[in-house]
């Protein structure tokens, strides 16, 4: 990732422990879904706890060139939208706001659906493994959609009504399991899609969803059905919060030896966390406002952990517990089995002076994607180990936030490049770091 200009560079002073309160809003991985889903309904909808975030704004950009109506409401976070008027909109338009996003792919449903066509440019994302798009587009083949590749993306149409289908995904991609919701709600006939994603942010896309007409039922062996219906209204909705942001917050508290109250916290949607955060023997509270995170004093301890698909221990929990685990007493071993590239944020961390060593190995019992295929997707963590200072480079938004933690945790000065990168999925971490005590800056301006 080349480096970009002192705006985008953090000056962190570590060794400060993390002290406060914050507040999660809605989930980055459903406030954009929800809102590409108004643009099925014949009539406005209502958004609620809509974080500040840069994909928001990306969606926010991508639905008003296509004639949809995004304002904001009476209370903060909250957003309505009016799809009465959607429209085509200019390919290069559509290629300029999307940016690094993948979220357009997901337009392709619904655009289908009200236009019958669509248009998508080359995505972006994280680059933390291979996230095909191939999935999204042989789904929609065989809703009945018809592709055209060209040399600024991809070109669709419905020359007919979609027509409902069966799926079967070779593994349970949250990415495809929103497809295939937001297409299939208007289809004619049953869609059967098996080996789907059921995370809580899928869920409570199904209750927009729900709320806007659709008819949508989940069998307990990752089986969804949707019955398609001639027409959709819209909703109003307060999104779920983000659990991922609030388990990053509890990591950070247990590696800066802190103590954080994540006002939005739930318990349900975060329960595998926090059995693991309690092994590694960190503390929490729950009451019905939030969860509290706090290091108790003594020893870390260390643990094995496998990374898995809802409801096992979520990915994007892993890069900011590891921080964590590089203070915790003797070996733990991390097996990531649903991205082939996410331990590869480790070799800062090494740099800082962790001992963290990788292997293609399967270190773990679960079922693994990437066993014998040279992936790099096992981690030994040895500690505790001292961390110091340095100079460090996020390479992707869960990666670049444990950076964030493993800078706060370490003795001395660091300095974090590519921070805008965190503004995709969380919202006012600027702001949320000085309240917690941090000592960051920016070049020329002190934070805090």
């Amino acid at each position: 990732m080349t480096v970009n200009g002192a705006d985008d560079v953090l000056i962190v002073h570590g060794g400060t422990p993390l002290e406060g309160e914050i507040r999660v809003r809605g989930a980055k991985n459903l406030v954009p879904k929800a809102m590409v889903a108004a643009l099925l309904g014949s009539g406005p909808s209502r958004l609620r706890n809509v974080p500040d975030i840069r994909d928001v704004r990306v969606v926010r950009g991508l639905l008003q060139l296509h004639g949809v109506t995004v304002r904001p409401g009476e209370e903060p976070g909250e957003l309505l939208l009016d799809p009465t008027h959607v429209e085509s909109a200019n390919v290069a338009d559509i290629d300029a706001h999307a940016g690094s996003s993948r979220i357009p792919i997901l337009f392709c449903g619904p655009l289908l659906h009200r236009l019958g066509h669509a248009f998508i440019p080359g995505l972006g994302g994280c680059d933390i493994g291979g996230r095909p798009i191939d999935f999204h587009f042989d789904v929609l083949r065989q809703f009945g959609a018809t592709i055209e590749k060209r040399a600024d993306g991809q070109y669709l149409e419905a020359p007919q009504r979609l027509r409902g289908t069966k799926i079967r995904l070779p593994y349970p991609s949250v990415g495809t399991t929103e497809q295939v919701l937001l297409t299939a709600v208007l289809a004619e006939g049953v869609t059967v899609l098996s080996n789907a994603a059921v995370e809580p942010e899928i869920e409570d896309l199904i209750c927009v969803l729900q709320k806007m007409g659709a008819i949508i039922a989940m069998d307990t062996d990752r089986t969804i059905r949707i019955t398609g219906v001639d027409s959709l209204g819209g909703y109003n909705h307060q999104a779920l919060p983000d659990r991922l942001e609030a388990a990053s917050w509890a990591s950070a508290a247990l590696a800066t030896e802190g103590n954080i109250y994540v006002r939005g916290a739930q318990q349900r949607s975060m329960m595998t966390f926090l059995n693991t955060y309690r092994k590694v023997g960190g503390a929490f509270e729950i009451d019905d406002k939030g969860i509290r995170f706090w290091h108790p004093g003594g020893r870390l301890k260390s643990i094995a952990l496998e990374t898995d698909v809802h409801p096992g221990f979520q990915t994007d929990w892993q890069q900011p517990l590891v921080v964590a685990l590089t203070q915790a007493t003797g070996l733990s071993i991390v097996h990531e089995t649903v991205y082939e590239s996410r331990l590869g944020f480790t070799s800062a961390l090494n740099q800082m002076g962790a001992h963290i060593q990788l292997y293609r190995e399967c270190l773990g019992g679960s079922d693994c994607r990437f066993g014998q295929r040279n992936f790099l997707h096992s981690a030994v963590v040895s500690g505790p180990t001292k961390l110091e200072g340095a100079d460090l480079v996020i390479p992707d938004l869960r990666g670049g936030f444990s950076y964030l933690i493993a800078a706060l945790a370490a003795q001395g000065t660091s300095r974090v490049h590519g921070i805008d990168l965190i503004n995709r999925g969380y919202e006012n971490f600027m702001e949320k770091l000085t309240e917690l005590g941090a000592k960051v800056e920016l070049p020329g301006k002190a934070l805090g």
